[in-house]
């Protein structure tokens, strides 16, 4: 974080990672200073009271917390939850991070029955499946097929209101485009995915291989 000059126009505030930052004072909070993601924005929330230093110096110390508490849990991440009852957890961790905790599903669960979608929710029960083929691929992926059914428990259809959820994730253009790579590969014979044979139940949202809406 570059600090504030007196009587210059500071560039806008970007996190480690190039997410970016935005300070809010309030004259309700008087000591306490807190840090959270909103929307894939950075928020540190200052009492009103302070000055350009303190701010400086609290938005720093706020920031590198985030970057720590970010840290942990993409260690978390990095270990690929094995059980239904761990992707549950994740799920909810992501929709409390990129949704504002909006998208609560009854049930997260792996299948092996499902050979024709990365993924599929049932917004009237709030339930999710993500095939278990997924499990090779880089978290990160998992992660946007997770954060696409998550959508569907808010928004049912592929409208511009569920694309602007999912703009919230970073890697949902990369995540698109690796399945969309994964989908071509495997429709000329080159590797092994998702029969894209079989159809998928009525009704039901889903992310099928080669979705590109």
């Amino acid at each position: 974080m570059t600090p504030r000059a007196e009587g210059r126009t500071a560039p806008p505030l970007t996190t480690a990672d190039g997410a970016p930052v935005e300070v809010r004072r309030s004259a309700r909070r008087t000591r306490t200073v807190a840090a959270f993601w909103e929307n894939g924005t950075a928020v540190v929330a200052i009492p009103a009271r302070f000055t350009a230093a303190q701010e400086s110096e609290w938005v720093h110390r706020m920031l590198e917390k985030l970057h720590r508490q970010g840290s942990r849990r993409a260690q978390k991440r990095r270990q690929q939850p094995a059980t239904d009852a761990g992707l549950a957890a994740h799920a909810a961790d992501l929709s409390a991070r990129y949704f504002g905790g909006r998208a609560v599903p009854t049930s997260v669960r792996w299948v092996s029955n499902q050979n024709s979608r990365w993924g599929s929710a049932t917004p009237s029960e709030g339930t999710i499946r993500l095939s278990d083929k997924l499990r090779p691929m880089p978290q990160w992926v998992i992660d946007y097929v997770l954060l696409h059914e998550l959508a569907h428990l808010l928004v049912a259809g592929h409208n511009a209101a569920f694309w602007k959820l999912l703009e919230a994730y970073p890697d949902t253009a990369r995540a698109k485009a690796f399945l969309e790579g994964v989908s071509f590969a495997t429709s000329r014979g080159l590797a092994a995915g998702p029969d894209t044979t079989n159809g998928g139940a009525p009704g039901q949202p889903a992310l099928w291989p080669g979705d590109a809406d």
